[in-house]
């Protein structure tokens, strides 16, 4: 039996990308940037959210859900359909009131601030701006729409709006409808109304679910840039598990109306804390294994299992979690069914005996080495062990 030592699910050849570094654009004058305000993420709670329960019916959308952000944290809430991600944040914004639980923000209580005096921006999956509205009309509306007392004059907010146009790069547009623009243009013009107020703090429901891969991937940097550059707290939902890696600081992973897990984006895709979030964050193949004195075999490999119980378990791999070989020797027997050569990595979909048929990703360059006309091993190179269920 070989054995392997690898460092954990960490050595991984795919990493998380790196959060992008674009041109900038000047932020509206009057907000509170990272630059002018001297905070950095992680001085400060700004947001402390305790044991909020919420049910419809005999359905517990939230239970107990209890989670901090930072000041100026970019917080990404995550999970699938009926977790309770959307619910949290309309209970943030004021449009659903929780069972039980507070919420304070900066040491107010939110839950106890009316709504419109919470200083909150809120932009939606599917834009909601005013169709009979042209972009700048839209993007003025909540500083027209402030009582008397607190309304800036009409040349403070055109000012403003040109500003905004500007920020999110639409200059000269604010005279279109939203019939005139694309679906990137209209969230543009959906952020940009959510920041004319000059929020203290910005949440975003599921922002990108109504645009096509190639523009989601284009706001996504964008709007990472525009982060950073307001330094606003901001609550992102996303199912899109790409999206939250790429884009947050930290990520809440939530299910049936809990929280699994919370933490950077690394933390979570090398050190998940249980099989749903592993398997909920990427491609996941399982395997049978045995675990004794800190070493699993896996396909007859030795795979390092530390603080994992001995006894039965199952081991859980990416598809770049493997070593990819010719002729004989311990590891997974497998033949080629198809070859994915399109994209950074090549991917091979393989019929693997004693196993369920999965793909396992390689560089192109360990491809062109391979001869696979006789057939290939997959051989473990890293894993997680979780027991197996009696």
């Amino acid at each position: 039996m070989t054995s392997l030592q690898p460092n954990a699910i960490a050595s991984s050849d795919i990493a998380r990308p790196s959060k992008p570094r674009l041109h900038s654009v000047s932020p509206p004058e009057g907000f509170m940037t990272v630059s002018n305000t001297h905070t950095t993420p992680g001085e400060s709670q700004a947001l402390q959210i305790h044991g909020i329960e919420k049910q419809y019916g005999r359905f517990p959308a939230l239970a107990g859900v209890s989670l901090d952000a930072r000041d100026g944290e970019f917080l990404a809430l995550l999970g699938p359909s009926g977790s309770g991600k959307t619910t949290l944040l309309r209970v943030l914004a004021g449009l659903e009131v929780p069972d039980t639980g507070s919420v304070r923000f900066k040491g107010d209580d939110l839950l106890a601030t009316p709504v419109r005096q919470r200083g909150i921006g809120m932009v939606f999956q599917h834009y909601a701006l005013f169709k009979h509205m042209n972009a700048a009309q839209n993007i003025a509306f909540g500083l027209k729409a402030r009582p008397r007392k607190e309304r800036p004059d009409d040349k403070e907010i055109n000012r403003r709006v040109e500003e905004l146009l500007a920020l999110v790069q639409l200059d000269g547009l604010g005279g279109r409808y939203p019939a005139q623009l694309s679906g990137g243009q209209k969230q543009r013009i959906a952020l940009a109304r959510a920041l004319a107020t000059q929020p203290k703090l910005l949440l975003l429901d599921e922002p990108f679910g109504a645009l096509d891969a190639k523009v989601r991937r284009e706001l996504r940097r964008w709007l990472r840039i525009i982060h950073e550059q307001t330094g606003l707290t901001t609550i992102f939902v996303t199912h899109d598990q790409e999206e939250a890696l790429d884009l947050a600081d930290r990520v809440a992973v939530l299910r049936a109306g809990k929280l699994d897990q919370v933490g950077t984006p690394e933390e979570l895709y090398h050190k998940p804390a249980n099989p749903f979030v592993f398997e909920f964050l990427g491609d996941t193949i399982k395997l049978p294994s045995v675990v004794k004195g800190g070493a699993a075999e896996v396909a007859g490999v030795t795979v390092a299992a530390e603080k994992v119980a001995d006894g039965p378990s199952v081991a859980y791999l990416r598809p770049d979690g493997f070593s990819v070989e010719a002729g004989q020797g311990p590891g997974l027997k497998a033949k080629i069914r198809n070859v994915f050569r399109a994209g950074p990595e090549a991917r091979l979909d393989c019929a693997v005996e004693g196993a369920d048929d999965f793909e396992v990703s390689l560089s192109h360059e360990a491809l062109d080495a391979l001869k696979l006309q006789d057939g290939v091993r997959l051989v473990p190179k890293t894993a997680r062990f979780w027991a197996a269920e009696a």
